[in-house]
Formats: C-alpha cells, structure tokens, sequence
C-alpha cells in the first residue's frame, strides 16, 4: 500500500446566509479580521497575495490561486516561520454551495503534511463555527486565539 505523507482536511458547516455575503468574508479584510485573527492584508485577486497575523507570531501567508464569484475560493496556505508548512505550501478551498435556506461552506485543505494535519483540524474547527456565527448576525467576539500563541 502506497503510503503518502501528505493529507487533507474536509469541514463542512449549513450557514444561513447567502453566498455572496459569504464570499466576502474570505476576500475583505475587515469582515475576515472578524472571525480570524487580529491584522489582516488581503489582495484579493490570482495572485494576489495575503497575510493573515492570527496572534502576532502565528501569521498565515499565501497567495489566492483562483476566485470564482460566489462559489469558490481557492489560497496557497502556510505559516511565515514554519519548516512544515511554509508559506504557499498547502490548499485551501472554500466552496459555497447555495441551498433552499442558506449556504453549505465545504472547506478542504490539502497537501498538508500528516504530522500537521491534527492542528489544522483543530484550527478549522474552531474557525469555521466563528465565520457561521458573523454570517449570521450573532458576534463571534474578538478571536481568542488572537491572544494567545498556539506553537
């Protein structure tokens, strides 16, 4: 059997908002600074690059790869300091799915390397209720995490 060391991560979470007031959140820094982290620089467009300073040494860079309107956002992902994961060295997809009441928001992240993937998971867990409850009118508060370094 093939062993690969490298894995993904799937969420996926019922949000009652449209997507395209979720698109939003993952390409306007102020609404995206409202769920994660505590400074937020995003140039949103292919190529464009982004820096995400989740807690002023924990700061996620990257560049977004593609952006389809309303439905798709796909960024280089990693972490300035980090050997594991640098900068642009894994995927993440935000995929909106509209439905009768709301939106499906299907995160996956790839090509993480296996030793990463249990922090990850438990970033996105704790990300992901956080973009439901801004979505949904009800305040996240400031991003706990922003205030503590998680390596």
């Amino acid at each position: 059997m093939m062993k690969t060391n490298h894995d993904t991560i799937t969420k996926e979470i019922f949000i009652e908002a449209r997507p395209e007031t979720l698109f939003s959140f993952f390409t306007d820094a102020e609404k995206m600074v409202r769920w994660m982290g505590r400074q937020i620089l995003l140039e949103p467009k292919i190529g464009g690059k982004y820096r995400i300073d989740v807690n002023g040494s924990d700061i996620a860079m990257g560049e977004y790869v593609e952006i389809v309107p309303y439905e798709k956002i796909v960024m280089s992902w990693g972490w300035e300091k980090s050997k594991m994961v640098p900068p642009g060295s894994s995927k993440v997809e935000f995929r909106l799915t509209p439905t009768e009441n709301g939106t499906n928001l299907v995160l996956t992240h790839y090509d993480l390397p296996v030793e990463e993937i249990p922090s990850h998971q438990q970033g996105w867990s704790h990300y992901m209720p956080r973009i439901k409850d801004f979505a949904e009118s009800k305040d996240p508060g400031i991003d706990p995490w922003s205030v503590v370094a998680m390596h």
